[in-house]
């Protein structure tokens, strides 16, 4: 069976803060661990009152140092929005505190509006149409040093650390089937390019000195509860954060309801973001994901849960790992 693996976006919730979202995503990672999930990824995300992880190579330490197998990583880093040394030097150094557990997941997004990329960008002339020259410029800095080199990444030099490309379109899917590397398609918030973006990634890869043959991942909304009804109405704060996206409001996780006030057109526009979403029991949930990995054919499945009740959020991921058990048996 292929491995399911968790992707966290450090929710802020309404009435709460970033301290308590880290507390909570620390104790989800060491539940993750104990439940056999492949790896924990964190998200950059910038000016988003409801995202905690802005700071994501820190809070991939934090991680890190609570945990002691399980994979830690960026799902992602958005390169653009930073000098790739910076980068070599952050994940060389988690590497080197933690090694053999470090991924690093790559976007080309801005990971928030554009008067935020230009506040954290500034003078760099950095964009997501230089993404192949920040990765190839990136990659060098893994590289072993060589004698009379005069810039180089310490630590990082050397270091052998996994590189995924993560995307909502076909642009990075090409660039990684070009480069010979692992894939990630963001299913979880953009749906719609996900059987377009995979085959070409499988079609066109090469093999390369880091992976033999394609491996896609994709990003799945997971919500498990005992019952239909109350896996249903736990996703109702995953909806209201979407619509208020939509609407312009983004702001912290809000607590579940039992009824949504929308329109048609938002109702309609809310769905497809989240069509790639499996909500319901146990059972419900087996047969959902069964569905659409025969659908997909993903070789990894990263699930994410904007839950409020952090209780019930562990209740989800636990169901999740019995469920992936049952379905390797």
């Amino acid at each position: 069976m292929i491995p399911f693996s968790v992707l966290d976006l450090a929710p802020i919730l309404q009435g709460g803060d970033a301290a308590a979202a880290f507390r909570n995503t620390l104790d989800l990672a060491q539940h993750a661990e104990r439940w056999g999930y492949h790896r924990y990824w964190l998200a950059e995300h910038h000016n988003i009152p409801g995202i905690a992880s802005a700071a994501t190579s820190v809070v991939i330490g934090y991680v890190a140092a609570g945990t002691s197998t399980i994979r830690v990583g960026s799902g992602g880093i958005m390169l653009p929005n930073h000098a790739p040394l910076v980068i070599a030097e952050q994940f060389g150094t988690l590497e080197s505190l933690y090694p053999g557990r470090i991924d690093l997941g790559l976007g080309r997004a801005p990971g928030g509006d554009q008067l935020t990329a230009r506040a954290l960008r500034r003078n760099l002339g950095s964009d997501g149409d230089s993404f192949p020259q920040d990765l190839a410029e990136l990659r060098a800095y893994f590289h072993p040093a060589f004698d009379g080199q005069k810039l180089r990444a310490v630590p990082g030099a050397g270091l052998k650390i996994p590189i995924y490309l993560l995307g909502s379109s076909d642009f990075s899917a090409a660039l990684a089937a070009e480069l010979g590397l692992p894939f990630a398609f963001a299913s979880h918030f953009a749906p719609d390019y996900v059987n377009i973006a995979l085959s070409g990634y499988r079609k066109h890869f090469q093999p390369s000195s880091v992976l033999a043959k394609p491996h896609a991942m994709i990003g799945v909304n997971v919500i498990a509860a005992d019952t239909d009804e109350q896996a249903a109405r736990l996703f109702t704060s995953l909806q209201q954060q979407f619509l208020n996206l939509i609407r312009g409001h983004p702001g912290p996780l809000r607590p579940p309801v039992d009824r949504l006030d929308w329109t048609p057109n938002e109702q309609s526009h809310v769905n497809r973001m989240t069509h790639y979403s499996v909500v319901g029991s146990p059972e419900t949930v087996k047969r959902q994901l069964g569905e659409l990995i025969d659908d997909i054919r993903p070789d990894e499945i990263i699930a994410t849960a904007q839950i409020f009740d952090h209780a019930a959020r562990l209740r989800s991921f636990e169901i999740l790992a019995d469920v992936h058990r049952q379905m390797e048996v």
